[in-house]
């Protein structure tokens, strides 16, 4: 039997082990694991730096070698993250409906495990312990199946998660790793529908494409991130810059970082130049439309392949639009249904925009940065849904939650 067939059935062992556990025996696992972290703290940082290692010597980016890169201070993030994680509801046993038909007949909706959730992601080994605790907190097992680029961290994770499960009620079995990452091995855990409920990509948009196109396991899909920030006729100068740069330069390499800005032309000719120039002092590339390059001299001609592309670095698209009609065309074009935002004083045009464009969450006059489980309140998320099925926006602990209808009667027959 494969790895993959053998630690598919072990998870789906576990996962019914996971589904008799209390919050409290969910919640003892959780607090064994923060403490295992950052007792086995020196070891994880040395393997990880085997990844950097290997990660350096194959030309990694650098923004890729700091999404791999595990230190003491993260590390020890991961751990007080999930403490916050144990403060949280749990959901799985939530009443979401209760009544009674004329027949007598009780009925009662309530939140239940998915089952076993499998995990396909890139480089982030900080998503090894995220989905696992997510996961646990949740009563599900969990497959993982990391990226090469951050195998040994991944491991050296998982060992420290086993080593804090085995002193607990929680089923060691209920966390497995793939420790192979070729890619037959996950063509065969896109197939495994005897054992995985549920499969989630967390990556670029070609990993999120493959795992959707390809997968006959059930795919909750998280989106690669084209977001946009639409600036209109209306919007005040400095407010604007804030939310610009926050939103293309706090953090440009995660998935709610702003790909692309559209400019009513108005505000362009009379405050894009000075934006732009802030924009590009920041270290940000300008690639625009002819109108752009006009005020901008700076700028790189776009193609219709940029308006498209999600950069994940200090480079940003740039077009010029006639009104919010325009933009909101453009954006469902062209955007990833991931975060969008419109800057404006124009009440009707902020109304227009956040009603009709096709996005998991809108913002007025608010950075795209906001789209985070943290940020709402979630506490730790599995990622980002785009799509429009069972989960939509950042996935907190519900959304690894299904739902079970449960009939209590006295003898009824239909």
């Amino acid at each position: 039997m494969t790895e993959i067939r053998t630690k598919g059935q072990l998870a789906k062992q576990a996962s019914y082990k996971m589904n008799t556990l209390t919050t409290a025996q969910k919640n003892a696992a959780l607090q064994a694991i923060a403490q295992q972290l950052r007792d086995d703290c020196a070891q994880i940082v040395e393997s990880n730096k085997i990844d950097l290692q290997n990660g350096a010597t194959a030309g990694l980016p650098s923004s890729t070698l700091d999404r791999i890169l595990l230190n003491e201070q993260r590390i020890h993030a991961m751990a007080d993250a999930i403490l916050l994680l144990i403060d949280l509801p749990d959901p799985v046993g939530e009443l979401l409906e209760d009544f009674t038909k004329d027949n007598g007949l009780h009925v009662q909706k309530v939140r239940v495990p998915l089952g076993v959730v499998a995990m396909i992601y890139e480089a982030r080994p900080n998503v090894t312990v995220d989905a696992a605790t997510l996961c646990l907190k949740t009563g599900n097992a969990v497959v993982l199946r990391g990226s090469s680029s951050a195998k040994h961290s991944n491991i050296a994770l998982v060992k420290a998660i086993h080593d804090a499960l085995a002193k607990t009620d929680c089923p060691v079995d209920a966390v497995q790793l793939i420790e192979d990452t070729s890619r037959e091995a996950a063509a065969e855990l896109f197939h495994l529908k005897e054992y995985i409920d549920v499969l989630i990509p967390r990556g670029g948009a070609a990993l999120i494409n493959l795992v959707v196109r390809e997968a006959s396991v059930p795919v909750l899909e998280t989106g690669a991130g084209n977001c946009h920030v639409f600036i209109d006729h209306s919007a005040p100068v400095d407010m604007t810059t804030s939310i610009v740069l926050n939103a293309k330069t706090q953090r440009p390499s995660v998935c709610n970082a702003a790909e692309s800005l559209l400019i009513e032309k108005s505000w362009l000719q009379t405050n894009g130049s000075a934006l732009l120039e802030t924009l590009h002092d920041a270290g940000v590339h300008i690639i625009g439309d002819e109108h752009v390059r006009t005020v901008f001299s700076n700028a790189q001609a776009a193609t219709d392949e940029d308006w498209a592309t999600e950069y994940l670095d200090y480079t940003i698209s740039v077009k010029t639009v006639e009104d919010v009609f325009e933009a909101i065309t453009h954006i469902n074009t062209y955007g990833t249904h991931h975060s969008e935002a419109i800057i404006t004083m124009n009440d009707d045009n902020a109304q227009h925009f956040l009603r009709n464009v096709d996005a998991a969450a809108v913002y007025h006059n608010a950075s795209t940065r906001f789209t985070d489980g943290f940020e709402y309140g979630y506490g730790a998320e599995i990622g980002i849904s785009t799509q429009k099925l069972h989960a939509r926006g950042p996935m907190g602990l519900p959304a690894l939650t299904s739902t079970k209808y449960i009939g209590i009667g006295t003898g009824q027959i239909r």
